[in-house]
């Protein structure tokens, strides 16, 4: 066993190596200069573009990056493979891909005022190029949707007392949006009254849990619906309760979506933000103050193995799973959707970039490595299914914050309040963003398909119905590293945008920086896609005699989906890949001109 103190103090020191000095360089790669007029300043609107000081748009970008997925992506990958081929691929992987990808998307978002990268990967390779990568982003948002709602829901059940915190996190948020922006209240005492009133909440459900369906459950727990509910698609796989959240979470989803972002999102995230840095600042500190001091209730070593086999515990292998597995945290596409669609907007200067892109990426690491060493210092049996290894976050970062004396019966529920509010984040945060593309798809609607697919409602129904129909397969680590694959394959396409970019900046410039994770990237995560489909689902399930005796109607069609879900992002990648490598060698071989400088528009 070791010492989890160790853990961090290995990230810590290869983190900042990768800032004081990688970070560094990239920015002078890039020329990012302050006297250079940012997009925020050239177009401020007062809505979209708006300059924002750094640490506020730190704060933002952050809370936006910092969904659910780093948190159960190392906790997976830790009981299948190990802490130690987990650690590792987020302490390399995140400040020499990950960061660079993230700085990378929103340095070439601040050329292209602040355009997202669909927009630019059509500039250099054409309006078909810019709606592949739009289709793309939006298959990927479904997935994202799904994965979340189905976790949300694993950790409502194995924290009834997170539901009702939930519920109390949500409610406060609104009021607080009306309290700023409806009523225009003094701002520092709405802060410290609602920060106040959210951890009150979390004490409130500890004494009122919440579940839908009786079961296994702390004493006092409210249940709202009785027994029965077994019938549900993916009951089977993860209970009744469980099986039962998930519709509700999608339909949250669609609802909050459509919803003004002052009514719930910024204050939201606003709120979410204290969560964040309380959950992950407290838990590094716990870690050393507990080890050092030895308060914590119990020795804060790793109870996981550090290596269980190139072939995992559920008999996936290392290669290429592992790093499909682990997508946020390390290196993720979603990041480049935030980076180019509203950061780039809001930065006041262009050298803050270092510190939001760069900085805020290895912040995500930082919660990443909190997540696994919650999963190592309690080790889960994952005999039951690797849902149950989840909640883990949650319990093991209880014990973590015994090291301040704060009992687990508080602990447990508060960072399972944490995780679940990243994830209803960035659920709804994605149907949104869904929107956002099928609409700079369709453009002006000329029929009805057109219209409802960019309507904010019924765009939702188009994310939400078929993300349901994924989970209802109830093959949780499937549904998650085809996330994982679609989510890494994204970041692929988004450093080929910021490669093909710099090629036509100056046909002088290394591409090596930007193209080489990105020719990684796509190895993996095309071996990746193409195992799910082929493995996991046609030879697993429809070449399984057994499978197919027992499996729904419900679940061939979820096996079937996912099937074509992955080698349609497969073909969309690939082709993307091929467009922009001609354009790269048609601008080094002097066919083209690259003709941009670091002003143009």
């Amino acid at each position: 066993m070791v010492q989890v103190l160790w853990l961090v103090i290995a990230i810590l020191v290869l983190f900042s190596i990768g800032y004081l000095g990688y970070s560094r360089y990239l920015a002078q790669f890039v020329d990012l200069d302050d006297d250079r007029e940012t997009p925020a300043h050239k177009y401020e609107d007062g809505q979209e573009y708006v300059p924002s000081k750094k640490p506020v748009l730190l704060g933002h970008h952050y809370s936006s990056i910092a969904g659910g997925a780093p948190i159960v992506g190392p906790i997976t990958a830790g009981v299948l493979w190990g802490w130690l081929p987990a650690l590792a691929w987020i302490a390399i992987g995140n400040p020499l891909m990950g960061a660079v990808h993230d700085f990378s998307a929103l340095s070439a978002s601040l050329r292209h005022e602040g355009k997202s990268i669909g927009y630019i990967i059509g500039e250099y390779i054409g309006e078909r190029g810019k709606n592949m990568l739009l289709w793309f982003a939006f298959l990927t948002i479904i997935l994202v949707v799904a994965v979340f709602a189905l976790v949300v829901a694993i950790v409502f059940n194995a924290f009834p007392q997170a539901a009702t915190a939930s519920l109390i996190y949500i409610g406060l948020a609104v009021l607080l949006g009306v309290w700023l922006y409806q009523l225009d209240l003094p701002f520092l005492v709405g802060t410290g009254l609602f920060v106040a009133l959210m951890f009150a909440g979390v004490w409130v459900g500890i004494q009122y849990p919440l579940a839908l369906v009786p079961g296994d459950y702390p004493a006092g727990t409210i249940v709202l619906l009785g027994s029965g509910m077994s019938w549900l698609p993916a009951a089977g796989a993860f209970g009744a309760n469980t099986a039962a959240w998930i519709p509700i979470i999608l339909i949250y989803g669609a609802i909050a979506s459509a919803l003004p972002v002052w009514f719930l999102l910024q204050p939201r995230d606003y709120l979410s933000s204290f969560l964040l840095y309380t959950g992950v600042g407290g838990a590094l500190v716990a870690v050393i103050v507990g080890t050092l001091l030895g308060t914590a209730n119990q020795p804060l070593v790793t109870s996981l193995e550090p290596f269980y086999g190139f072939i995992g515990r559920n008999g996936a292998p290392l290669f290429p799973l592992l790093f499909i597995t682990i997508a946020c945290g390390t290196i993720s596409g979603f990041h480049s959707l935030v980076s180019s669609g509203t950061t780039a907007k809001q930065l006041n200067r262009e050298t803050d970039a270092r510190a939001i892109g760069y900085g805020g990426m290895l912040g995500e690491g930082l919660l990443a490595t909190v997540a696994l060493i919650c999963v190592a210092v309690v080790a889960p049996d994952v005999g039951g299914g690797i849902g149950l290894a989840l909640p883990t976050f949650a319990s093991g970062g209880a014990i973590l914050l015994t090291s301040f004396g704060i009992p687990t019966s508080f602990g447990g529920p508060f960072m399972a309040l944490v995780l679940v509010s990243f994830l209803l984040t960035s659920t709804d945060t994605a149907v949104r963003l869904g929107r956002y593309m099928m609409e700079e798809i369709v453009g002006t609607p000329e029929t009805s398909v057109e219209s409802f697919a960019s309507d904010r409602y019924g765009n939702a129904a188009l994310q939400t119905i078929p993300a349901y129909v994924l989970i209802a397969s109830g093959s949780w680590a499937t549904l998650w590293q085809l996330f994982g694959g679609a989510n890494q394959l994204l970041a692929a396409l988004a450093l080929l945008t910021a490669t093909v970019w710099l090629a036509n900046w100056d046909d002088s410039k290394q591409l090596l920086s930007t193209g080489g994770p990105m020719a990684v990237m796509v190895a993996i995560t095309v071996s990746g896609l193409l195992w799910l489909a082929f493995h996991s689902n046609l030879y697993t399930k429809f070449l399984d005699p057994s499978w197919m005796a027992e499996a729904t109607t419900v679940q061939m069609i979820s096996a079937v989906t996912q099937i074509a879900l992955a080698l349609v992002l497969v073909y969309l990648g690939l082709s993307l890949v091929k467009m922009g490598y001609d354009n790269i060698d048609e601008v080094r071989n002097g066919e083209r001109a690259g003709g941009f400088s670091p002003g143009d528009d």
